[in-house]
This record gives C-alpha cells, sequence and structure tokens, in this order.
C-alpha cells in the first residue's frame, strides 16, 4: 500500500524537457491598431508573424504608416483596412521602395497580403487615394459637450419626505398619546 502511495505522488511531480526553438513562420501575431481621425475611431487589424510596435496615420497625405519589427527573414502578414479610413487605388512602401501586395477589397474593407524578406525594423507605407468616404469630419468644436448642470435625484427626495412624514407621524402619535393620559 505504502508503494502504490509513493508511486502516485512521484505521478504528480513528472518533469518534462523544455525545449526552446524559434517562431515559426506561420505564427499570427494579432494587431489591433485603433486609428482616431476627424472625429471617429478606425480599427485597422493586422495579423502577421512581425510585431507592429508603432503606427502613425497623417490624413493630409492619406497615408498610414506601420513600424515593424521582425526577427524572421521570411515576413507575412495580413491587413483588414477599413474602407471609410483609407480607399481608392492603395500603393504600398516598404522601406522607401514600391511594394506589390495582393490586395482583395469590398464596399467595407481592403484585404492585404503582405509577403516580403528582411529581418529587423521596417517601415510599411499605405497611401490611399480617398480618405473619410463616406463620412463627415468631425471637428472637436462640433461635439456637444456634456451637460453639466444638476440632475434631480427623485429617489433621494422621496426618501427625505418620506422620513419627515415619519418623524411628523411620530410626533402627531406622541402629542395625541399625551392628551388621552390627561
Amino acid at each position: 500500500m505504502k508503494t502504490i502511495f509513493l508511486i502516485s505522488i512521484s505521478l504528480l511531480f513528472v518533469i518534462s524537457p523544455v525545449y526552446g526553438q524559434l517562431l515559426s513562420d506561420a505564427t499570427g501575431l494579432v494587431n489591433r491598431l485603433d486609428v482616431q481621425t476627424g472625429g471617429h475611431t478606425f480599427e485597422v487589424e493586422t495579423v502577421s508573424n512581425f510585431d507592429i510596435h508603432k503606427f502613425e496615420f497623417d490624413k493630409d497625405e492619406k497615408k498610414l504608416t506601420l513600424y515593424i519589427s521582425s526577427g524572421l527573414k521570411n515576413n507575412l502578414g495580413e491587413i483588414i483596412l477599413p474602407q471609410n479610413l483609407l480607399g481608392g487605388n492603395l500603393t504600398f512602401y516598404l522601406n522607401d521602395k514600391e511594394h506589390f501586395p495582393k490586395i482583395n477589397t469590398n464596399e467595407q474593407i481592403s484585404f492585404v497580403t503582405l509577403n516580403f524578406t528582411g529581418s529587423g525594423d521596417n517601415t510599411l507605407e499605405i497611401f490611399g487615394t480617398t480618405y473619410l468616404s463616406g463620412l463627415t469630419e468631425i471637428s472637436s468644436s462640433d461635439i456637444s459637450s456634456p451637460d453639466l448642470t444638476p440632475s434631480v435625484d427623485y429617489d433621494s427626495e422621496l426618501i427625505y419626505v418620506i422620513i419627515a412624514l415619519l418623524i411628523i407621524g411620530i410626533i402627531a402619535s406622541v402629542i395625541v398619546f399625551k392628551k388621552k393620559r390627561k
């Protein structure tokens, strides 16, 4: 019995060897970039085997810049870009050289498949021909400020009325009780 107990205890503490390996070329890191422009927020989503550590958007140039870090030589990524953020004919520059990724579009998004080589830091610039397609730019003065006037809390007023009625009822009861005793 003691042997079975020791064997079952030892099975609980099995030590497995750990083997480290390089990140696979097919691993997908998900990045959700919230681009705020023109009073709107757009989500640009990427799934890639590289990391996007920073991004910038320039509405005047209709340009989204992604700063990429990769530890792999062969880089693969997919970008979902809302059409009403950047649309029309898209042009791509990878490290200041024109790049020609595969692009599929519909009314809502452009689905871009990037495939390039080069580990380390890379810069991808995406230029569109349209910006805020179907939307109007909202300036900070157009956004209504919140109403800061104090609101009436009817629940607390009701509690005060009930407490006042109870006090008046108690006083009236005491007065009636004293008059009956006399």
